[in-house]
C-alpha cells in the first residue's frame, strides 16, 4: 500500500461509516416494506407529498435568492476593503453562527411576534400591529437570517481574489457600473454565486425547526415530514427513507442545473 493510499485511509473509513452507509440504509428502508420485502410503495406514496415538494422548493428558492441579492454586495463590499478590515467584518459575518441555531430562531420568535419588537415599534409611531409569526413571510425571514452567512463567505472568498486593476482597466476603457458587472464581475464570481446557492439552498429546503417554531407547524415543509416519520409521532422510517431519498435527488437535480450555469459562464468568460 503506497503513502497516498496510507494517507487516504481516515477519510475512506470516514466517508464509509458517515456517507456510504448512512446512505445505503436510506436506499434499503425506501425500496422495502416492514417486514425488509423490496416495494415500490413507498416511492409511489410520494405523490401525497407533491404540495409539500413544491412549497418547500418554491420557499428555499426564494429564501436563496434573497440571501443571494443581500449577499453579493456585502460581500464586494468586504473583499474591497483593507486586509484587516476584511478579517473584522468576516468576523462579524461570522459571529451570529457562534450562537446556537435554535437560540438564533427563538430570538426571531420574539422579533416577529405579535407583541414583539416590531409591532411594539409601530405602536410607538401609532400605526397598526402586523401579523408576522406563523406565516411563510416568518419561515423565509428566518430562513435568510440563519443561512445569509452561507452565502456571504463563498461569494467573498473569489470576489478577494479578483485583480483591482480589471476592474479599473473596463472603468478606464469606458465600462459602466453595470457593464463592469455584467462582464467583469459576474462571471469571475460564478463560482462563488453556485457554492452560495448550494450552501444556502440545501438546508434550506430541508429545514424543519425554522418552520416549526416561526410557522407555527400551520404548514409542514418536507423536512418536518421527515423527521416526523423518523422521531416524531408516525414513526414510519420506510415512507421517512422515501421523503428523503426523492429530497435528495431533488436537490441534486438543482445543483446539476446551477453547476452547468457555471460551466456556461466559465466558457463566456469575461466580456463573453
Amino acid at each position: 500500500m503506497t503513502k497516498h493510499k496510507i494517507a487516504s485511509l481516515p477519510f475512506a473509513v470516514w466517508m464509509l461509516i458517515f456517507t456510504i452507509l448512512p446512505l445505503g440504509m436510506v436506499i434499503w428502508f425506501a425500496f422495502t416494506d416492514s417486514k425488509g420485502t423490496f416495494t415500490f410503495d413507498n416511492i409511489l406514496k410520494i405523490a401525497d407529498f407533491s404540495e409539500t415538494f413544491l412549497i418547500s422548493i418554491l420557499l428555499g428558492a426564494l429564501a436563496t435568492l434573497i440571501c443571494l441579492v443581500m449577499a453579493y454586495p456585502v460581500a464586494f463590499i468586504i473583499s474591497r476593503t483593507g486586509e484587516r478590515v476584511q478579517q473584522t467584518l468576516v468576523m462579524l459575518t461570522m459571529m451570529p453562527m457562534w450562537m446556537n441555531f435554535l437560540l438564533r430562531t427563538y430570538a426571531w420568535m420574539s422579533i416577529l411576534e405579535d407583541k414583539g419588537f416590531i409591532n411594539q415599534f409601530l405602536g410607538l409611531l401609532g400605526m397598526e400591529p402586523i401579523h408576522m409569526i406563523n406565516t411563510r413571510f416568518a419561515v423565509v425571514v428566518g430562513m435568510v437570517y440563519n443561512f445569509l452567512p452561507f452565502m456571504i463567505i463563498p461569494l467573498y472568498s473569489v470576489m478577494v481574489k479578483i485583480d483591482k486593476s480589471i476592474i479599473e482597466a473596463a472603468e478606464d476603457l469606458g465600462s459602466n457600473g453595470f457593464q463592469v458587472f455584467r462582464r467583469i464581475l459576474l462571471p469571475l464570481s460564478a463560482p462563488g454565486i453556485v457554492t452560495g446557492i448550494t450552501m444556502v439552498f440545501v438546508p434550506a429546503v430541508s429545514t424543519f425547526v425554522i418552520s416549526k417554531l416561526l410557522g407555527g407547524g400551520k404548514e409542514w415543509l418536507i423536512g418536518d415530514f421527515i423527521e416526523n416519520y423518523f422521531i416524531g409521532t408516525a414513526k414510519d422510517y420506510n415512507i421517512g427513507s422515501a421523503l428523503s431519498l426523492v429530497l435528495m435527488v431533488l436537490i441534486l437535480l438543482c445543483m446539476a442545473v446551477t453547476g452547468l450555469v457555471d460551466r456556461d459562464e466559465e466558457k463566456g468568460g469575461i466580456g463573453g
